[in-house]
């Protein structure tokens, strides 16, 4: 790998920013009735993008592209990945579209999410530039299941990311159809790393067992790939820790548990733990400390308001980890 790349990771995904509804007692109530809450903000959302700032918040050289519609929302978010240092010049903008929106509605440990699509499902493969890709050490594609257009054309564009020198990731996060298996087959097939957690994980392959639905994407992703080509995956099971799995024949395994924190708020945990994931990656560490620093990322981004605005410094996920005995 070129080490004169000017990018470590190029992200392409949904872009969109998140209105929190933060209280731990959060309970709606219909019928015109008026309900104070904790917190109400607005920070920068989608997977991709909270992923991409928990990157550059540990040292890693990022670019985004994606799509916003020509509103406040849309400059809200490039504004914050601006101000995250993140290369926003593949960026388009559709002014045929509002800008995409998540309201979530968080106790703490569990969210419910209401999601307004706007441009969210507007980026195709033809819209990453290839001067980017051409300059980039990695290509990460976040939220896949939200946007089915782009989700199609995955598979030629990992294969002809790898073979201008990149590896590449993908990490479909929840399914609103409830279809669940709509073309993941061939972006397994086509990817070096898959992130999904446990409750996707199962989804995907029908197996509620995490042993089993492990070993299912496992025997997906390995249908079909060049020979002694390694394949990753990283499975999140929230408080329970995550689990990887590394290889192109047999399979390395690593474990490891969420660190002990206060939960403020837990959207973004999984996004950060694909930043310290792909961090780890591009670093070449062994697995193992590859999958601490991740958990570590998740554990420490659920102690603020929103998704990025506790993701850690590198030095200090290697604190937290420190100072529990790992």
């Amino acid at each position: 790998m070129s080490a004169d790349r000017r990018f470590d990771l190029l992200v392409a995904g949904e872009l969109n920013p998140d209105l929190l509804v933060v209280d731990p007692h959060l309970e709606p109530v219909f019928g015109q009735t008026e309900t104070i809450v904790e917190n109400i903000r607005m920070e920068i959302g989608s997977s991709s993008a909270i992923a991409a700032c928990g990157a550059a918040r540990l040292g890693l050289r990022v670019a985004f592209v994606g799509v916003v519609g020509d509103d406040a929302f849309g400059r809200f978010v490039l504004d914050a990945l601006d101000r995250a240092d993140i290369d926003v010049s593949g960026c388009r903008i559709d002014p045929t579209v509002p800008t995409g929106a998540t309201v979530i509605l968080s106790r703490g440990a569990d969210r419910a999410i209401l999601t307004a699509v706007g441009a969210i499902d507007r980026l195709r493969g033809d819209d990453i530039p290839r001067e980017l890709l051409a300059v980039a050490r990695h290509l990460h594609v976040g939220s896949t299941y939200l946007q089915p257009a782009l989700a199609a054309d995955l598979p030629d564009l990992f294969a002809e990311a790898r073979g201008l020198g990149l590896t590449t990731s993908f990490d479909c996060n929840w399914d609103p159809t409830g279809a669940w298996d709509d073309g993941i087959d061939p972006i397994l097939r086509a990817a070096d790393l898959f992130m999904p957690n446990l409750e996707e994980a199962r989804r995907i392959t029908a197996r509620t067992a995490a042993p089993a639905a492990a070993s299912e994407l496992l025997r997906r992703a390995g249908v079909g790939r060049e020979p002694g080509r390694a394949f990753t995956l990283a499975v999140k099971h929230g408080a329970g820790g995550a689990v990887a799995m590394r290889g192109a024949w047999e399979y390395e395994v690593a474990e490891a548990a969420v660190l002990p924190v206060e939960v403020v708020d837990s959207t973004g945990a999984g996004d950060s733990f694909d930043a310290g994931f792909l961090y780890g990656t591009l670093a070449d560490w062994p697995l193992r400390d590859t999958l601490e620093l991740a958990v570590a990322c998740g554990s420490l981004a659920v102690t603020g308001i929103g998704g990025t605005t506790a993701q850690p410094t590198l030095a200090q996920a290697r604190h937290a980890l420190v100072a529990a005995g790992r």
